[in-house]
């Protein structure tokens, strides 16, 4: 399809405009051909308002190089004209050059009036729109890229609810579910949370979501202050919790000569203290991660001593049997022990004690069926 275009009158000169977009480009990153597409495409809308011609085919171009705007009227050459304002009859054309035939487009540029000072102040509200959207990816990007990692920031807002925090070019949202029952958050306190995640709001903004309650938060807090899981010597092989009261990390070490126990524990237990801190209080058991599940529950349910585990793979159920008087601690208040216990290790643990288990053999052998104590069976 052939093109001509006839001139009226001199460009308009951009060329500060395109040297603002080159330094844009180097400090944002936003490239220069997608402000120049996104420029010429509200510059046509900004025209055909100012000048009212909604129907008309306008084309505006910006020299990548000078800057220089270039205003263009199409039309489309046709044998019989039935949209004077997009078409031109053939003859019309060929009165201006033989050349054209149809299915050709004819263009000719314009020099509006004042169309400068409208091309301007169209330009600045682009530039600043794309700075914004920009800024606003590169922000969702890079605490896209930080989940499960920890932040710190100013509280804004704790009215018993949702709890604001300031962390800089960005607040972070940490929900009632999230925030840590045994603590009480004021307005300036400076916290530190995880995020658990970011989400897009409304118009592009950027939400971070970030908790104090989520198991994350403790991975990197071993993760801090323990160089040895930090250097990938210690591994955090499960996380159980029960935010603001007790929880029970399994750690591993592939090493024989290191001892992941006392490592995350520290020298008079210093280290796990510095975490125990951070959660204001929060009981802490470490245990060491076998891949024998028998001893890997029986260290799951410390600080309780176990007598023997008798494990069914196929059901991941495991019987547990305690002392007597050692019952109501691997059970926990509430059963808490051994929920922990059993979300660790991800086995279902029913427990009992000598003597229930005793008595339990003493039924079978009479005869009687097996009385099943529920409320000490616990399940992942």
């Amino acid at each position: 399809m052939k093109k001509k275009v006839t001139k009226q009158g001199p460009a308009i000169d951009s060329t500060e405009l395109i040297l603002a977009m080159e330094e844009l480009e180097k400090e944002s990153g936003i490239q220069k051909e997608y402000l120049l597409e996104s420029i010429e495409t509200a510059l046509v809308t900004a025209y055909k308002k100012n000048y009212d011609c909604e129907d008309e085919n306008v084309k505006i171009t910006m020299d990548k190089d000078t800057g220089e705007i270039h205003i263009y009227m199409q039309k489309e050459i046709v044998k019989e004209v039935e949209n004077d304002k997009t078409q031109m009859s053939l003859e019309e054309a060929k009165a201006i050059d033989k050349k054209y035939k149809v299915g050709d487009v004819y263009e000719k540029e314009l020099v509006p009036k004042n169309f400068g000072r409208i091309a301007a102040g169209t330009a600045k509200q682009v530039i600043i729109q794309k700075i914004r959207e920009a800024s606003r990816e590169y922000l969702y990007n890079e605490f896209n890229e930080r989940k499960g990692e920890i932040v710190s920031g100013i509280v804004q807002k704790a009215d018993g609810g949702v709890v604001v925090v300031d962390l800089g070019r960005l607040e972070g949202i940490m929900t009632v579910k999230e925030q840590i029952p045994t603590e009480k958050y004021h307005v300036n306190d400076k916290i530190r949370a995880c995020v658990i995640d970011v989400e897009k709001g409304l118009k592009g903004s950027t939400q971070v979501m970030i908790s104090r309650a989520h198991n994350d938060f403790v991975r990197k807090l071993f993760e801090l202050e323990i160089p040895e899981i930090y250097e990938g010597l210690i591994e955090i092989k499960s996380v159980s919790r029960d935010p603001g009261n007790r929880c029970k990390v399994a750690v591993y070490s592939q090493n024989p000569n290191i001892d992941p126990v006392g490592s995350c524990v520290g020298q008079k237990g210093i280290r796990i203290q510095n975490i125990i801190n951070e959660l204001n209080g929060e009981k802490m058991d470490v245990i060491e991660w076998n891949e024998d599940p028998a001893i890997y529950i029986s260290a799951a349910l410390l600080p309780a001593q176990v007598m023997a585990v008798d494990v069914k793979d196929e059901e991941h159920f495991a019987q547990v049997i305690v002392p007597d008087d050692q019952l109501s601690l691997a059970i926990g208040k509430s059963g808490q022990n051994a929920r922990l216990a059993a979300r660790l290790t991800g086995w279902k643990i029913d427990i009992k004690s000598e003597s229930q288990f005793r008595e339990m053999i003493q039924g079978m052998q009479n005869g009687e069926e097996p009385v099943e104590e529920k409320e000490e069976e616990v399940e992942k």
